[in-house]
């Protein structure tokens, strides 16, 4: 039992972990864009979005020599598969056909990796892009720390790979470079990290550039992350980011709004984009118990309790302190979305929350959505007995306890 509590409190403390990230993904192609705005290079690369057209940029790009790439936002998509059976989300081409095949067989396909699990995320567009041979590869990012307190850039001359192995196997490898928030990083540092990483001395101006160039763009658009793997040293001398990985703080959306406007919602979890919408914080789980509760830390006891009781959470979710009848509805349309869903546990303390909103919305969902799954709802605080007069007087069945491990043991032996 221990061992089972302690399980799922991790898991709690991941679910919030979750609910409380901040930052907006952009495709690839998007991310090139933004690089090239601020004069950091890139191969060369064009979007399609119709296996047509992958043909017709393919035809007109200047070169046979391609890289198709998915566009899908996860990592691992060389090694991932398509739920239509074909392989890889990267693929050469060498002839305009070639695209159009490759983009008919990826475009309108799930492309499953690592990181999206067995659902996996629809592939919408494709990119085309010059093949440049690679001398060496470099890995470089632009975070927040929290040893430090600030930004830093953080590289590695074992770039192409898992940046995590190789700080496990070889941490030596990687070289942490504070920045000066407002002065940004300066030519002589970005060029004695060039030299450090052991860029030719031809390159080295240009991947100095790069390095002054990349903590601008995370100053001047809010970002919480720039991930460059690889940028690579090529044959010919040059030193190109031949991918890239963006985060930018949601926060900050009031200032960016062309950036944020580049959001594809189709790569996301739509029960969470739906409470997005409604500002409810909601995070999607594997459980088959449905979770309606105020406040993110009694959500992750709310969890903690179920597990103890032998349970598993399909959800996490906070109405937050000022949930209307109509949010508490939407928070059930949303959990009754989830097939698992077998029983749903309603947990609320009522201080800035009022018990009987809850009970209100509680009541009008249970009618309007024709509610046939089990439901227990423990009521505590600012107008409780209200609520409670108000559940008892619908006549629904609807299971009002008192007690938290009560009411948990209850909805977890209902879901089964």
């Amino acid at each position: 039992m221990l061992a089972s509590f302690r399980t799922t409190g991790s898991l709690a403390r991941r679910a919030a972990s979750a609910g409380q990230k901040r930052f907006l993904s952009i495709h690839e192609y998007q991310s090139v864009n933004l690089l090239n705005s601020y004069g950091i290079p890139t191969p060369k690369s064009i979007v399609a979005k119709s296996p047509e057209e992958a043909y017709s940029v393919a035809k007109n790009f200047g070169t046979d020599k391609l890289v198709i790439k998915a566009q899908v936002l996860a990592g691992g998509r060389g090694k991932g598969k398509f739920d239509n059976g074909f392989q890889g989300g990267v693929h050469t081409v060498d002839n305009p056909q070639q695209a159009q095949e490759y983009a008919g067989k990826m475009i309108g396909s799930k492309l499953i990796t690592k990181q999206t699990g067995a659902g996996g995320r629809i592939c919408n567009a494709v990119m085309l892009a010059e093949r440049r041979d690679p001398s060496h590869e470099y890995y470089v990012a632009v975070l927040n720390d929290r040893v430090t307190q600030g930004v830093v850039l953080v590289a590695s001359n074992q770039g192409g790979m898992n940046i995590e192995e190789v700080a496990a196997t070889n941490p030596g490898a990687i070289i942490t470079t504070p920045i000066d928030f407002e002065k940004g990083l300066s030519k002589s540092t970005a060029l004695e990290l060039a030299r450090t990483l052991g860029i030719k001395e031809g390159g080295q101006e240009e991947a100095a550039n790069i390095f002054i160039n990349l903590y601008k763009i995370f100053k001047d658009k809010d970002a919480t992350q720039i991930e460059i793997n690889p940028m690579s040293e090529t044959v010919d001398g040059h030193v190109l980011c031949m991918d890239a990985k963006f985060g930018f703080d949601d926060n900050a959306e009031f200032r960016h709004e062309d950036i944020f406007a580049l959001r594809d919602i189709s790569q996301e979890e739509p029960s969470e984009v739906d409470a997005q919408k409604a500002g409810l914080n909601f995070i999607k789980l594997d459980g088959s118990i449905g979770c309606l509760v105020n406040g993110a830390g009694l959500a992750m006891a709310t969890m903690d309790v179920l597990a103890l009781h032998g349970g598993n959470p399909a959800n996490f979710l906070d109405v937050g302190g000022g949930a209307t009848p109509e949010t508490v509805k939407k928070a059930f349309e949303i959990l009754l979305s989830d097939p698992k869903v077998k029983s749903i546990f309603i947990n609320i303390f009522g201080g800035i929350m009022r018990c009987d909103y809850i009970a209100e919305g509680v009541i009008k969902a249970t009618k309007e959505l024709g509610l046939t799954i089990p439901l227990v709802v423990r009521l505590k605080g600012t107008m409780e007995a209200e609520a409670k007069a108000m559940i008892k007087a619908s006549g629904l069945k609807i299971v009002a306890l008192d007690s938290l491990d009560e009411a948990a043991e209850t909805a977890v032996q209902l879901a089964v």
